[in-house]
């Protein structure tokens, strides 16, 4: 667990001056420590086995985790009171069912707000607001060129939305009418 913490703290205030042989291991390090990471998302979900693990963590992410790394930090995660286990029968054999325990669920759910505040940073710049609701575009979102201007929109609703306003606001604001 400290190692995932301390994850944050070390990639978020940056290394100087690293070597190449110590940026792979460093490379490494932050693979194995997300994978420690997806793997507390897996048990938070509910209660799994390792090989349930695996076999989730591969059809999510893409990548197959070592079970060198998913056995061992199970064991660590116990030992901190995290995770508790107890032998069920899956199938035919009797297999060790992970889960957190109230105070792992309580640590899993501050790191995974602290996560969350780090990719908020990350995301921020890259994000675009709608010309019309405020919500925020990550992705894509509507453009459409109005009075000369490139507009971002989240969708085309947003932009009739926007254009009907404005149209509005102009009659409303528009020269007085003569009266004979």
């Amino acid at each position: 667990m400290i190692i995932l913490i301390s994850l944050a703290n070390k990639y978020t205030h940056g290394e100087q001056k690293m070597t190449a042989e110590s940026k792979t291991e460093s490379i490494d390090e932050l693979l194995s420590d997300f994978s420690r990471f997806y793997i507390l998302t897996i048990l938070y979900e509910g209660p799994a086995h390792g090989y349930s693990i695996l076999n989730r963590f591969k059809k999510r992410i893409g990548k197959e985790v070592s079970p060198s790394l998913v056995y061992p930090f199970l064991q660590q995660l116990e030992e901190k009171g995290l995770v508790k286990h107890t032998i069920k029968l899956v199938g035919e054999k009797e297999k060790k069912v992970f889960e957190l325990t109230r105070e792992g669920k309580e640590v899993c759910t501050r790191l995974f707000k602290r996560f969350a505040n780090l990719i908020s940073i990350a995301i921020e710049p890259s994000l675009e607001v709608c010309a019309h609701c405020g919500c925020k575009v990550y992705e894509g979102g509507y453009r459409e060129v109005i009075d000369g201007k490139e507009m971002t929109f989240c969708c085309m609703h947003c932009a009739r939305s926007y254009k009907e306003e404005k149209k509005l606001s102009k009659r409303a604001t528009g020269p007085p009418k003569k009266v004979f």
